[in-house]
């Protein structure tokens, strides 16, 4: 079985001597210099020696032209670009798998194989251009997903993947000869299967949509000016065209049994396209970055589009619960689907939902620290700054990580509390591969604010490095920390504060060891480290402000007691655990989906029925009645008059004394009373499990407690009122123990149906605790109590028979059950009838769906209603004549 991971980059790319355009933006060949250096020198800027860093016009160190890469925490260098590509490549490995520009792996992912070595070239021959190449490691990409792999293969979880993406460069230029040599060997020798699409697909997918659109909106920016909505307006077409080149690569190489796995927000069509051509395929997705709340997703032009092109997976993974309910929330609302906690309810199949966050390799973070250049930069560190305390950060410059709101609330905490003035240094990393101009100035004027107000010739308080620093630097940097600060608006995970968790154990030698987090409550690892952070609202810089006063004054006890607890949860949530847990969640759930898929339900065998019927002694039927004893129709009808062949067929079938049957409706005791009352001793339920009339009695029992049904249905009522006076042509309908918001007869049926779908979700949401829901169902909206259903009424029904068996009315058991139903509600009477069977209490079950759809019954009548009298006649046709002897029920 294969494993396809499908992500937007592969881990490997090619290096191309010449290199051919400079169309994508950020995504430009490697610069060999190092990863987002210059080569350019700055102009010189007075130093205060005694400190040993430069203080500029800005606050913003750039990067000098030096061969000496030991000053760069003096001098803002993080290494020259007279070195070799080589040395470089070496030295700038391995970065942050939380940031922008990650470190580049440089051990073999996604291959058995071995990795060609660096130095490695090859010619393409037969053109006549011909170009020197190497696949090299790609220094960008999703770096926590490529380390989870390469872990969960290391340690045997799974064992063939097989990479699924771009190279990351123009390939416009290469010709048809170069694509096939080098898509040959990136599949041969590193299990990479390469997509190919146009230069400009590619910009208008990536810069425009996913970066303009998708990006800002997924972090609770709706994009609102002029530039996005250009982009918004022609970019829709170019993320449509290259998800469509991304299924077709994995329909061209899918084998039965084999799994797909799609990740992130650029490839959120890709499921249901490979879906349409695969139908039996096992799919999964999982999204990195935070699913924003429906209010928010729905700002989207193409909301439906996105939304049904997720929905083709079997499986739809999230970081955080928060993230899940904001998904299913909002496929309730704008689909009109139902939403459960386990998943989405789709008319032909179940779409699982799970959370599970994403961790990182402890393992190769352990062998990385052992390095000896960590302890060099540890050592300088120590020795520039020598009795100071220090707060460490390192972000992509980007609006939403919070850089502006994290240096006003250091600026805060300088002139709130002076004692920490010379005391204290904040260092903070912004990396970034686009120009953030207006940013860049922001953060320059609150930083040029801070060093003028507070910097002496021997100390600066905040340092401000524009550029990323090698992964070595990075692990020696949060080795001499003191505390980490993260301010991110919003962020999927933040796998920089485990990385900073891991390097404070003091394993390295002179390294501090413990220091806390204060992590924005905004982040999905703030979620899962159960209050150990110092959690923060990046917005209240006061709060921000005293945070870091508590970070820096906390004793030593309660240091040691957070950093365990969040220690504990980085080793329990890695990336070999997130993949592994994920892989294994999409088989399973993949299986359930297998056995209740239409193609899989078997229709129903009336011959092999009338077997197991004449064989049997006592026989419980539980029949549904609208849409399964009798045809939908206006409310009015139906309870006016019952179809007199349904009334037949009952009549017959309770003429036999071994049957026992019970008719459940949605409708109101008396009402369904008038509807059935021609036939003899039948059992009713009423109100969808709220009202049992016993079979063979007379009087009705309320099953649920009327004046906590009362109580709540009082909540929801205001709520319905209100939505029913948004949608014209629609009204309201009070049973006993729910309500009914019809609005199959509105005006404009598009509008009943979204407004319908926001009122079950404000009901579902707000009314949890008074144990309501409200369903979906055709062409209305029920708000039931869940205490009592169809369930409840079903276990309450065999409860009673069991009763008069032991009073001794009749001893023999009921060894026959049969259950039907044409809807949702009725899952959990199937579910409940097949636990019945596997645990030996009724020797034969029969649970029934009637007409096409995702179903845990174990058969279907595809006839309908009509089909299932025909059914239930032909069985009562199988009884044999009543006994002069034969005893009451």
């Amino acid at each position: 079985m294969t494993v396809f991971v499908v992500a937007l980059r592969l881990p490997f790319t090619v290096d191309l001597k010449h290199p051919v355009s400079n169309r994508r933006g950020s995504f430009q060949p490697r610069d060999t210099r190092g990863q987002g250096q210059s080569s350019k020198a700055t102009a010189e800027t007075p130093t205060l020696l005694l400190s040993g860093l430069p203080i500029t016009d800005s606050a913003l160190l750039q990067t000098p032209e030096r061969n000496d890469d030991e000053d760069f925490f003096a001098r803002g260098s993080v290494g020259s670009p007279s070195r070799s590509p080589s040395e470089v490549d070496k030295d700038e490995s391995r970065k942050s798998s939380d940031s922008s520009l990650p470190p580049v792996l440089t051990d073999e992912v996604g291959s058995s194989r071995q990795q060609e070595p660096s130095g490695s070239k090859r010619i393409l021959p037969g053109t006549a251009t011909a170009a020197d190449w190497t696949v090299m490691p790609d220094g960008k990409g999703n770096f926590g997903l490529k380390n989870a792999v390469k872990a969960a293969r290391k340690s045997g979880k799974i064992q063939d993947v097989s990479w699924v993406g771009t190279l990351g460069i123009p390939t416009d230029k290469l010709d048809a000869q170069k694509r096939t040599d080098i898509q040959d060997q990136l599949e041969l020798d590193y299990d990479c299967l390469t997509v190919f699409c146009k230069d400009s697909d590619f910009e208008g997918h990536y810069t425009n949509y996913c970066k303009q659109i998708l990006w800002p909106l997924f972090h609770y920016q709706i994009p609102d000016n002029p530039k996005s909505k250009a982009y918004q307006d022609h970019s829709w077409k170019y993320y449509v065209t290259v998800n469509q080149a991304f299924a077709d690569k994995v329909v061209k190489n899918w084998k039965s049994g084999d799994t797909v796995w799609i990740h992130d927000y650029h490839l959120l069509l890709v499921p249901s396209m490979i879906r349409k051509k695969l139908p039996d395929a096992k799919i999964g997705f999982f999204l990195h970055v935070a699913f924003p709340s429906s209010e928010v997703f729905r700002c989207l032009a193409d909301r439906l589009d996105l939304l049904n092109g997720l929905l083709g997976a079997n499986l739809i993974g999230f970081q955080i619960p928060e993230y899940c309910n904001h998904f299913l929330q909002t496929c309730h609302r704008l689909l009109c689907v139902e939403a459960t906690k386990e998943g989405i309810q789709l008319e032909d199949r179940f779409v699982n939902v799970i959370n599970t966050p994403i961790g990182i390799d402890p393992s190769t973070l352990s062998d990385e620290r052992e390095h000896p250049s960590i302890a060099k930069w540890l050592r300088l560190m120590k020795e520039r700054y020598r009795d100071k305390r220090l707060i460490v950060a390192r972000d992509k410059l980007d609006h939403i990580r919070g850089i502006r709101q994290k240096v006003l609330a250091y600026e805060l905490f300088l002139n709130k509390f002076p004692a920490w003035r010379d005391k204290v240094v904040m260092i903070q990393v912004c990396t970034s591969t686009t120009k953030q101009a207006e940013l860049n100035a922001a953060i320059s004027d609150v930083a040029n604010r801070v060093n003028a107000s507070f910097a002496t010739l021997a100390h600066q308080p905040l340092v401000i490095l524009n550029q990323d620093i090698s992964h070595h630097q990075y692990l020696a940097l949060f080795a001499v920390a003191d505390a980490l600060m993260i301010t991110s608006l919003r962020e999927g995970m933040s796998l920089t504060s485990h990385e900073f968790i891991f390097s404070q154990d003091g394993i390295i030698p002179g390294s501090k060891n413990h220091g806390p987090v204060i992590l924005s409550e905004f982040t999905g690892s703030s979620s899962i480290f159960g209050g150990c952070d110092l959690s923060v609202n990046p917005w209240n810089a006061r709060q921000c402000a005293e945070a870091i006063k508590t970070a820096l004054e906390m004793d030593t006890p309660e240091k040691d007691r957070r950093w365990q607890k969040l220690h504990d949860c980085v080793m329990q949530q890695t990336g070999e655990a997130w993949m592994t847990k994920s892989i294994d969640e999409l088989e399973r759930v993949s299986v359930e989906q297998r056995k209740q898929d239409l193609i899989s339900i078997p229709r129903l065998s009336v011959k092999s029925l009338g077997e197991k019927y004449q064989n049997t002694s006592r026989r419980l039927f539980i029949l549904d009645y609208e849409g399964t004893l009798a045809v939908w129709g206006s409310v009015s009808n139906t309870v006016l008059t019952s179809p007199q062949r349904t009334l037949d067929v009952l009549t017959e079938l309770v003429d036999d004394p071994k049957n026992i049957v019970y008719v459940v409706s949605g409708r109101k005791p008396e009402e369904i009373d008038q509807l059935l009352h021609r036939v003899p001793s039948i059992g009713l339920v009423a109100e969808n499990g709220c009202f049992l009339k016993e079979f063979g009695a007379d009087e009705w029992i309320q099953l649920a407690d009327q004046e906590q049904v009362s109580s709540a249905m009082k909540s929801v009522r205001s709520i319905l009122s209100y939505y029913c006076e948004r949608i014209p042509g629609s009204w309201l309908e009070e049973l006993h123990c729910s309500i009914i918001l019809h609005y199959g007869d509105a005006d404009d049926f598009s509008h009943g149906e979204r407004q319908a779908g926001e009122c079950a979700s404000q009901i579902n949401d707000a009314c949890a605790e008074q144990h309501v829901h409200a369903v979906p169902t055709n062409g209305a909206i029920v708000v039931e109590h869940t205490d009592w259903n169809k369930h409840t009424a079903a276990t309450t029904i065999f409860e009673l028979l069991g009763k008069k068996e032991i009073e001794g009315v009749r001893t023999e058991p009921v060894d026959f059950l049969m259950v039907a139903g044409d809807g949702r509600e009725d899952e959990v009477v199937y579910h409940w009838a097949n636990n019945l069977y596997k645990q030996n209490i009724v020797g034969e079950v029969f649970t029934v769906s009637v007409g096409l759809r995702h179903t845990e019954a174990n058969a279907i009548i595809t006839q309908g209603v009509t089909g299932l009298l025909s059914t239930l006649l032909k069985l009562a046709a199988l009884s044999r004549p009543r006994s002069s002897d034969e005893t009451i029920r």
